[in-house]
């Protein structure tokens, strides 16, 4: 089995597990209890929040862990927009955010919000002038992702960043595909709200966080009890954040610089294969601007959802878009807004997305095999 899936999850790397085994047989105290056993548990809590907001560049205070990156995202959007309606209704984002954002701004419009959604160009590219046309006097949230999880284009969050910064809104970034492949500073971007999560970067699935600057005005979005910081009602799930710490801490800047240089050169051996095998084929999105664990292509006259089952078949895990929308077989919301609508990139292309533990041997295996499912 080769498995080029991991923009929809990644592996979990084995002393990620090791840990979180150790902590569910030896602190299995509630992090809210008084006792031995729960004090243990409210240290390793704490410790594994430090990590997080140290990846972030962020104070420990600033970090509420989540059940996913989605809750992450909904408390953002909905809290924050229901916190600020007092000053308008308007809200900001584009037409290619994960449907974790897209779904939950569709809500908010049935509550009686206005959104704008700023289009990209063909590249899948964001011009920010498109987004300081947008800005009104009642604007207030702007919600943008650093990385896009079909295509890997990277928005430029800095730059969005400090225009916005003497606005009076709030400012939402999804980094969930960004975390663990470039290096996340919430102040040099002047966020306000961020979310990522554990299982993009080899940690469990079900554990997030969400970033909350100092003095932001954010209800919680789960009520019940006054864990974290009163923010995020529950019991938290002590072996899931020590496992997301850790997996934070197994992923060095050095494996970062190493990773990006490998999944480089996987690019470049995809598209040499594919050209030398005379494919029709096209790269979706800004490969200058593209974080390259993401290589979405488009083959041209294949029905996508054909070539995945094909792929699938012969032991290759790849997708055709957001593991989100896995199982639907309607076009890709990313490349219809980058081609338009019933474009046929949106119906014929896949994605591929790299993982640490990927080889070269396997890259040279699924060029094989692709080319010998595409020439029959």
């Amino acid at each position: 089995m080769i498995y080029l899936d991991n923009a929809a999850t990644t592996p979990m790397r084995p002393e990620v597990a090791e840990k979180m085994m150790e902590v569910m047989l030896q602190t299995y105290g509630n992090p809210s209890s008084i006792h031995t056993l729960g004090r243990a548990a409210s240290r390793q809590v704490r410790e594994a929040r430090s990590v997080i907001a140290c990846s972030l560049g962020a104070k420990e205070d600033e970090i509420i862990f989540t059940g996913s990156g989605s809750e992450g995202d909904n408390h953002a959007l909905i809290q924050g927009a229901l916190a600020q309606q007092g000053k308008g209704k308007h809200i900001i984002s584009t037409e290619v955010e994960h449907p974790a954002v897209l779904e939950t701004l569709k809500r908010l419009e049935l509550m009686g919000f206005d959104v704008t959604y700023l289009p990209v160009n063909q590249q899948g590219e964001l011009d920010i002038q498109t987004l300081k046309d947008a800005m009104r006097d009642d604007t207030i949230l702007v919600s943008i992702m650093a990385v896009n999880n079909e295509t890997g284009v990277c928005f430029p969050i800095e730059e969005i960043g400090a225009y916005l910064y003497d606005f009076p809104v709030l400012f939402h970034v999804d980094a969930v595909q960004a975390y663990g492949g470039m290096e996340i500073d919430v102040n040099r971007w002047k966020v306000d709200l961020l979310t990522v999560a554990a299982h993009k970067i080899n940690g469990p699935k079900g554990v997030g966080a969400l970033y909350v600057r100092q003095g932001v005005p954010l209800p919680p979005l789960i009520t019940g009890g006054e864990q974290e910081g009163h923010l995020r009602a529950g019991t938290e799930n002590v072996a899931g954040v020590v496992g997301f710490a850790t997996a934070v801490e197994s992923l060095s800047v050095d494996e970062k610089i190493k990773n990006n240089k490998k999944y480089i050169q996987f690019h470049d051996m995809i598209k040499q294969e594919l050209q030398k095998a005379s494919i029709d084929f096209t790269v979706n999105g800004c490969e200058q601007y593209t974080d390259p664990h993401i290589m979405n292509i488009w083959i041209k006259g294949i029905p996508n959802q054909w070539l995945l089952t094909q792929l699938d078949l012969a032991g290759i895990n790849v997708s055709t878009g957001s593991a989100c929308t896995a199982g639907n077989v309607s076009p890709s919301h990313v490349l219809e807004a980058m081609y338009g609508k019933g474009s046929f990139a949106s119906k014929e292309s896949i994605r591929l997305s790299f993982g640490y533990q990927n080889t070269i041997e396997e890259i040279e295996e699924f060029c094989r095999i692709i080319i010998e499912i595409l020439k029959k």
